[in-house]
């Protein structure tokens, strides 16, 4: 690592213009985030083409900045409302939402904002001085260890289950159904298509994500009492900022499921593919097995996990990109755009052919983590409060409004409405039937992964199913997997035996 371009690239980020654009991006994004529908990948996609007439040390810090706070943005809806932001705020919402109903909305709004802030500090500085060594665990894995790692992410539907294992099988058998749409990645050929041409590409996520978490929240204010409605979903008490800072029993309480779920973010973040939303199912499955039936009751640490592990991933995404050349997902594939626009190649020649533009990133990302504090916390405190002051008729019509718009704004399509419509009416239906949602979304995300990755092994080893236990990575991942289906059997065994024994 050369410490001297670090150095200068530090004092340049904290000069006028960079700072600026860095402290916009942040800004950005937490509003961006904040609004269901849109999210860092949309917005970075508009902004992308913008920064071509832009100098590379104001168009870097902007996209940085909206990049890192994005995903944080999403848990002020989804606390406040139950309607994730984004799709990494999924989880947070459960817990989150739980908390304001007791009364707790500036805590929980306070412990997503530290801990998004602790475990995106530590991914940049991960990225700072352990991209290298990070990166050469990441070429190890090929699609045997994809294969593996995705199946290990269905298999927590089963812990998930929490005593309802029937209803979350079946969403986790519809998701895998919904993935199915489209075309065949091995023969090219349609699936459930019925001769729509709109379906040849599948279904698109984000209206679906947008339909089930924010539409549905529509048709259950639709069906109920208005006043029965507002006093179930939303707490008119006025948030403060003494309410979200935490006591320092609370922080030395959470201290370990931060640590935990950032190390797993980061693990995850800079494995090229895999996605934020395994890294906060795996993190709050953790803290589901440690806590019990504690989890989704408006417990702390159900806060903690998933904003900490989703903050992690943030910053380790871009080791592969900064490293190798090969984008960690979707959201910093737009960076290898910007780059490219930029006359930049992004790989391992970076660091020595323009230094100062690549250290001047990886930098941002510290600098833009520690921004989403103050900001985070003066977002808070008004957007909810805004949310608040907003009659129930009128607030359903705005959320109904957002929803159709984002979907609509996700491909410029009517065919997005009609997604986010549908499904809403699914998730409508699941809320009233009491079926998680969490399994279905869950095996939609990783179905299109374990196929590639399954055919692709399959090609590799000539058809042999021992290719994905002879690979030393994937083989203890398939372990790992067993011994996550076999734990809640077990303890359900063990934990009779000993009723069968007392009485």
């Amino acid at each position: 690592m050369d410490y001297s371009a670090l150095w200068a690239a530090g004092l340049h980020a904290f000069s006028l213009w960079p700072l600026l654009s860095l402290c916009a991006g942040v800004a950005l994004g937490l509003v961006v985030g904040s609004i269901p529908g849109l999210n860092d990948t949309i917005t970075l996609a508009v902004l992308v083409p913008v920064t071509f007439a832009m100098p590379p040390d104001i168009a870097f810090p902007l996209l940085v900045g909206v990049y890192c706070s994005a995903c944080f943005g999403g848990s002020f809806p989804a606390i406040l409302l139950k309607i994730p932001g984004t799709a990494s705020s999924v989880l947070t919402a459960i817990d989150g939402h739980a908390m304001v109903k007791q009364g707790k909305a500036g805590m929980a709004l306070g412990i997503a904002t530290y801990s998004s802030t602790f475990a995106g500090t530590l991914s940049a500085l991960v990225l700072v001085f352990f991209a290298p060594l990070l990166a050469q665990y990441a070429l190890k894995f090929g699609p045997a260890e994809y294969f593996s790692l995705s199946v290990l992410g269905l298999s927590t539907v089963v812990g998930m289950g929490a005593g309802n294992a029937m209803k979350s099988a079946f969403a986790c058998l519809l998701g895998l159904l919904v993935a199915m749409i489209g075309m065949s990645p091995e023969a090219g050929f349609p699936r459930f298509t019925f001769g729509s041409f709109w379906l040849f590409e599948g279904l698109p996520l984000t209206p679906i994500l947008i339909g089930l978490f924010g539409l549905s929240v529509v048709f259950e204010m639709l069906s109920t009492r208005a006043e029965t409605a507002a006093g179930d979903r939303i707490d008119r008490t006025p948030i403060r900022f003494g309410d979200m800072l935490l006591s320092a029993s609370m922080i030395k309480r959470l201290l370990p499921t931060w640590l935990s779920a950032s190390a797993l973010g980061n693990l995850i973040g800079i494995l090229p593919g895999a996605g934020m939303l395994v890294a906060i199912y795996l993190a709050y499955e953790r803290v589901r097995r440690r806590f019990g039936e504690r989890c989704g009751q408006g417990l702390p640490e159900g806060v903690a996990a998933p904003e900490a592990a989703n903050n992690s991933v943030v910053a380790s995404s871009m080791v592969p990109l900064l490293s190798l050349g090969i984008p960690g997902n979707s959201t910093s594939a737009l960076f290898l755009g910007a780059l490219l626009i930029q006359g930049l190649r992004p790989g391992p020649g970076l660091f020595e052919a323009s230094p100062d533009v690549a250290y001047l990133i990886v930098i941002c990302f510290v600098i833009a983590n520690l921004m989403m504090f103050p900001l985070g916390l003066l977002l808070a405190r008004l957007v909810p409060n805004l949310i608040r002051a907003i009659p129930q008729p009128l607030l359903a019509a705005s959320i109904a409004c957002l929803c159709l718009t984002g979907a609509y704004a996700i491909g410029n399509s009517v065919f997005g409405v009609v997604v986010a419509v549908c499904f809403g009416g699914i998730g409508f239906v699941f809320n009233r039937l009491q079926v998680p949602l969490s399994p279905f979304i869950l095996a939609l995300v990783l179905a299109p992964v374990i196929e590639r990755a399954f055919f692709q092994s399959m090609a590799l080893s000539n058809g042999s199913f021992t290719y994905f236990v002879t690979q030393p990575l994937s083989a203890g991942m398939l372990l790992f997997t067993l011994l996550f289906l076999l734990w809640p059997l077990g303890r359900r065994y063990f934990r009779r035996r000993q009723q069968a024994l007392a009485s």
